[in-house]
């Protein structure tokens, strides 16, 4: 029985994916063989001895020390693409509070008093929270992924000219964006001509603050920026300056800090991207479906700290006949597996192998049961983090 903790509350459909027969799935289990987690922060957390995978029910990982997981070979799994409608349909109407004064509009008639004259009220002081349409503006999306993909083709579909900057396109979500989509050639180009610009991007060393004072001053004057991505991309203290100089007119962001609060142009969105029950099921069962497939077959998909891997199973899958190896990507790591499997008879009927950065993991599949003592004469090989008989 393998015992899966859930560190914070995961939709049902998620849980339900695990056979009752061989999961017990709880809140307080102990020995965890693998969490699965939402926001909760588990940078301060020492992880059981027995715990092999993390599944966060999300595309973000900055709550968990995927590093240092690494290091004591715990996979972690995130969910990208489940929760990116939600968090398109939420950047659409981002894109709405920052075209129009919608929400000082609602704010000022809800203060107004029901004295028979409101209808008259409302026609002489809607005029102080008009906007513009959407219609004919040009916005820059910055990440062209999962969730950047999606909003870029809705935006073409509002009758915007969209342009698109994201230096890690992959073929695969080139080939769904819309034709009309313009290529821009760099962040400078996405600054310099865009009327809106939205972020779809990780918070990553190189783009941490990447929306600063020098970035601002390449940016047409009154841009609106909607940041529905990390909130740590802006730079508060240089957007509060833009704000108050007209250099930025509007920033939605769905990430408030004691920063954004109470400043005007600021619309703080209480963090709703991926607060939708489509997508808290969704992140659910990907993650729940990711870490059976890690902890009965050794298939690694969607991890931010190891590679993917795969061997598909197959009617001939034996229990106990595949070795999964969390190892350091140096040289002769392979040689040094395989020939220590060869050298008790078996054969080996399949392998797959990746690396990520200085981690790589290796999985085996043989004519039969590995025996305990190969899974112990690897363990001792330099470079070795953890080694699995699945």
């Amino acid at each position: 029985m393998y015992n899966i903790k859930l560190v914070n509350k995961i939709a049902k459909v998620g849980i339900d994916v695990f056979d009752t027969d061989k999961y017990n799935v709880s809140e307080d289990a102990a020995e965890a063989v693998a969490l699965m987690v939402r926001s909760a922060k588990l940078h301060d957390t020492v992880f059981d001895k027995e715990t092999i995978a993390i599944a966060r029910a999300g595309a973000g990982v900055n709550n968990i020390p995927c590093e240092r997981c690494a290091d004591e070979g715990i996979v972690v799994f995130n969910t990208p693409g489940a929760n990116a409608n939600g968090v398109k349909e939420l950047t659409v109407s981002a894109l709405l509070l920052a075209a129009r004064d919608i929400v000082g509009g609602i704010a000022w008639a809800e203060e107004l008093e029901a004295d028979g004259q409101v209808a008259a009220k409302v026609e002489k002081g809607k005029s102080r929270f008009a906007g513009s349409e959407l219609m004919g503006k040009t916005i820059g999306v910055i990440g062209l992924g999962a969730i950047g993909g999606l909003v870029a083709n809705a935006c073409v579909r509002l009758g915007m000219k969209v342009i698109g900057y994201d230096p890690h396109l992959s073929v695969t979500a080139a080939w769904n964006l819309s034709g009309s989509i313009i290529r821009a050639e760099s962040y400078d180009d996405i600054y310099t001509k865009s009327d809106y610009i939205s972020l779809h991007i990780p918070a990553l060393p190189t783009t941490k603050g990447m929306i600063n004072a020098e970035a601002i001053a390449k940016m047409k004057k009154g841009v609106k920026i909607i940041n529905l991505a990390r909130g740590e991309l802006v730079n508060i203290p240089d957007l509060k300056d833009a704000l108050a100089s007209g250099a930025v007119s509007k920033y939605v962001t769905d990430f408030p800090s004691d920063e954004t609060l109470g400043t005007p142009g600021i619309i703080n969105i209480p963090h709703l991207g991926a607060s939708t029950e489509e997508s808290e099921d969704n992140c659910a069962v990907m993650a729940a479906n990711q870490l059976c497939e890690y902890i009965e077959y050794g298939n690694i998909k969607n991890s931010v700290n190891y590679p993917a891997v795969a061997i598909p199973p197959s009617a001939t899958t034996e229990v106990g006949g595949r070795i999964g190896i969390c190892h350091k990507n140096i040289a002769n790591m392979i040689a040094g597996i395989t020939g220590r499997i060869s050298a008790t008879g078996l054969n080996i009927e399949h392998m797959a192998n990746g690396s990520r950065g200085e981690y790589a993991y290796t999985l085996i599949e043989t004519t039969g049961k590995i025996p305990e003592s190969v899974a112990e004469a690897i363990r001792i090989m330099d470079g070795i983090i953890s080694v699995r008989i699945i």
